[in-house]
């Protein structure tokens, strides 16, 4: 029998020029204090930013050396990237707009030294007339988009998605994009860290000089063929006492909404490894509750067990692709 069980970890909080501090105020999470916090990296396997377990008698063992000494009972049929667990999973709170970006391709990443990143965005919380940017206006060429990059107007270039609460925005690597001010967002992405800034606002950054932008390797990147993208559009299916949907299936992740619409038991499947992140209410696994903004890793080797949730309780299922 498996050795692991539902495991949680300590979050990274990363300081941010955009951030703020809506996840201490959302979810209690314990922030550095006076500082503007715009990412909490829940579960992460990068190279200096290892998340650490918070729980059971693996409790201050990380991530990578359970994928070292567990594969199997951890990750089952789901596929490391590089050697490491193969999902990056963080919150988002951006209290300012992200700069205009864009994360290499799988076929230009590896010419430009960095790592593709496929990704998608859950809303948690929007302000009124909050908005995404995504993908370019339809018509606009990569004529267009250098002008304007040079003339400070680049951002007209771009496609903009009014979101609320509950909408998600899925992002392949090549797809231009930023998230704008006033959202809290799960995101869900592949195990990189490679972005390259088109436009920062110029705006300063924490140090009080502007950050640096990568234009070169930014047109080398974006698909001028991505024109207006739109929300996920998703289908619930009521399961019992619960309805789900699924917001993306995609070689390197499936991410699927749980509605609870009645008090009881919820059923997962089994013999995969799995994250739940709990985006309002709570669930309960044996010895182990789960709160708003809170994840849990369920590895693939875990025996069976029920999840019990209350009524109004909403989470996403994630998977790692099995050929990611």
């Amino acid at each position: 029998m498996s050795r692991l069980y539902p495991l949680t970890f300590q979050p990274r909080f990363k300081e941010r020029v955009w951030g703020g501090r809506s996840l201490e105020r959302l979810y209690g999470k314990p922030l550095p204090p006076s500082r503007p916090i715009g990412e909490s990296w829940e579960i992460s396997d990068r190279p200096g930013d290892v998340s650490v377990v918070a729980n059971g008698v693996f409790a201050g063992r990380d991530l990578h050396w359970l994928v070292e000494q567990h594969p199997g009972d951890l990750l089952g049929e789901a596929q490391l990237a590089a050697g490491r667990f193969p999902l990056l999973i963080k919150l988002l709170d951006a209290r300012q707009k992200l700069s205009l970006q864009v994360h290499p391709p799988a076929t230009a990443a590896v010419a430009l030294q960095g790592e593709p990143k496929t990704e998608l965005w859950f809303v948690a919380e929007a302000a009124p007339g909050a908005e995404l940017y995504v993908g370019l206006k339809r018509g606009v060429t990569r004529e267009d988009f250098e002008r304007r990059l040079a003339d400070g107007r680049v951002a007209d270039c771009f496609h903009r998605v009014p979101v609320r609460a509950g909408d998600a925005m899925f992002l392949p690597s090549g797809r231009v994009h930023a998230i704008g001010a006033g959202l809290v967002i799960f995101e869900i992405q592949q195990n990189s860290d490679t972005t390259y800034r088109v436009f920062d606002w110029n705006r300063p950054g924490l140090d009080g000089r502007p950050r640096e932008l990568h234009v070169t390797q930014s047109l080398a990147s974006i698909d001028f063929d991505d024109f207006a993208p739109g929300l996920v559009a998703a289908t619930a299916v009521q399961d019992g006492n619960f309805h789900r949907c699924e917001l993306v299936r995609d070689p390197l992740f499936t991410v699927e909404r749980y509605g609870v619409t009645g008090a009881g038991q919820v059923q997962l499947p089994q013999g995969r490894m799995q994250i739940l992140g709990v985006v309002r209410g709570e669930v309960r696994l044996p010895d182990l509750v789960v709160r708003a903004g809170g994840f849990v890793l369920l590895p693939a080797g875990r025996p069976a067990g029920e999840l019990r949730a209350a009524r109004h309780t909403e989470f996403l299922r994630i998977e790692a692709g099995v050929g990611a």
